[in-house]
């Protein structure tokens, strides 16, 4: 059997700069302690168990505002790489927390956009994924009644803008452009002087495309990443419904299921954004092992 490494995979720059950031906090004896993360500093189990090796507390749940309310006085907190909306950032600060911003720059960006689409009197279509912390920050640059959440094409029917409106169409970073795509066309069907903002982060749209190219040659695609990692599983989508291949996805070695790979000639391996480098070498040397396979870039 074939395996071919996916070229780029793993690790994008705002991952990167958040993990360094939070092991530099947890590294600093002058840092206030007990030190606190809100929600999974990136989405992966096993970056998060580094962390909590170094001292860091993840606090998980649903609401970041809420979230904070659980960090005591005088602690440290890190915001994640998916961004925090204002009445967080607020609160933060109202209670003399000492607070370190990981957001991805490319989340910042579209926290600017939306805040000054909102100063031109626009209201927003937010393309995103229900409960992902991702809306939660960005949806928090608008006014309650000025932005709306959707998912699908069918949510598009309950979006409650009057069609006089002046409507900016944003999308979640970590989201794909086949995706995306339809869901516009539903908004614009129905909004048609709407401005669209695609926000797909570059790093996101690389990993997706080499996927699907890669998905052309081979008989099945392994994605590398965490089952909360919205950018791996839509590896695992893109490949599926963009390439028509099958595609699996695993969070470590363990997962791997021999059972898989019967009949299989050629594998392609890739990994999300947010998965450590060597999770995905133990997958390609499991392979590698396992079937005698030869590997390739």
């Amino acid at each position: 059997m074939d395996v071919f490494k996916i070229t780029p995979r793993g690790y994008c720059y705002g991952v990167v700069d958040a993990v360094t950031m939070a092991k530099r906090v947890a590294k600093d004896p002058a840092v206030p302690r007990p030190i606190y993360v809100l929600g999974q500093i990136v989405h992966n189990q096993h970056v998060v168990n580094d962390l909590t090796e170094l001292g860091i507390i993840t606090l998980e749940g649903p609401n970041r505002l809420a979230l904070l309310e659980q960090v005591p006085d005088g602690a440290t907190v890190i915001f994640t790489a998916h961004g925090v909306s204002p009445a967080v950032v607020e609160r933060a600060r109202a209670r003399g927390l000492t607070v370190f911003d990981a957001t991805c720059p490319d989340v910042t960006r579209t926290h600017t956009l939306i805040r000054e689409r909102i100063a031109a009197g626009y209201s927003i279509v937010y393309i995103g994924t229900k409960r992902h912390p991702e809306p939660e920050g960005a949806m928090g640059e608008a006014p309650e009644g000025r932005v709306v959440l959707v998912e699908t094409e069918a949510d598009v029917a309950g979006i409650p803008f009057d069609p006089r409106t002046p409507i900016a169409i944003v999308t979640q970073t970590t989201l794909s452009q086949w995706d995306t795509a339809a869901v516009i066309a539903a908004v614009k069907a129905r909004y048609p002087d709407a401005e669209v903002y695609n926000e797909i982060c570059r790093a996101t749209q690389l990993r997706q495309e080499a996927a699907v190219r890669a998905a052309a040659d081979v008989d099945l695609v392994v994605v590398v990443g965490d089952r909360r990692s919205n950018n791996s599983n839509r590896l695992v989508e893109v490949v599926q419904k963009v390439a028509g291949k099958p595609a699996v996805r695993v969070e470590s070695v363990e997962d791997l299921n021999p059972a898989w790979f019967a009949g299989v000639r050629s594998v392609a391996v890739t990994a999300g954004s947010s998965t450590p480098s060597p999770i995905t070498r133990a997958v390609i040397g499991w392979l590698e092992q396992f079937t005698g396979a030869t590997v390739r870039s």
